[in-house]
């Protein structure tokens, strides 16, 4: 009996943890997403299109690849599909504008938030392939996150090339 009582309380307690973090990442994914917005914002327009060098993305391309990442990881891991399947949104000049830009990153954040919605505790924890690596589809979503925080970094460079001073961080 008291293995049983044990048993039911650790799984108990184990789905209210698996609640706690499904609802710790909606909370930073939207933090993600204003931060990211404040960045589109802070950019003028005649520096969307900017690149530091030649070799390098533009403050655009840097944006739709956030963008095409969180459509692509989250599509993988919700098992629906992507709005942009088989389109390379790097090389679509119709989301170079600012307003479009906007657009677009608006909504694969959105995407990603509602992916996480819709998944329960336990699909959380299930073991997908991603990049040919065994990860949960948690663990994806932590990896998609922290791509996102490494392309918006980059980003602040080109504010700065461009006499612009990023925005304050937003840790919390």
């Amino acid at each position: 009996m008291k293995q049983l009582l044990a048993l039911f309380l650790f799984c108990f307690f184990a789905s209210s943890l698996q609640a706690q973090d499904a609802a710790r990442m909606i909370k930073d994914w939207e933090r993600a997403k204003a931060y990211t917005a404040e960045y589109l914002a802070a950019m003028p327009e005649d520096g969307t299109n900017y690149k530091p060098a030649a070799d390098v993305r533009s403050f655009a391309e840097q944006m739709i690849h956030i963008a095409g990442a969180n459509f692509m990881f989250a599509s993988q891991v919700s098992g629906k599909a992507n709005p942009y399947q088989g389109q390379n949104l790097e090389t679509m000049d119709k989301f170079k504008t600012k307003a479009a830009l906007a657009t677009l990153v608006n909504e694969s954040y959105d995407y990603v938030i509602n992916t996480i919605k819709g998944l329960s505790a336990a699909q959380m924890t299930e073991n997908m392939k991603l990049f040919n690596m065994d990860v949960t589809k948690g663990g994806a979503i932590d990896k998609l996150f922290e791509h996102g925080t490494h392309h918006r970094g980059q980003t602040t460079l080109y504010l700065r090339m461009k006499g612009v001073k990023p925005p304050q961080e937003k840790l919390f």
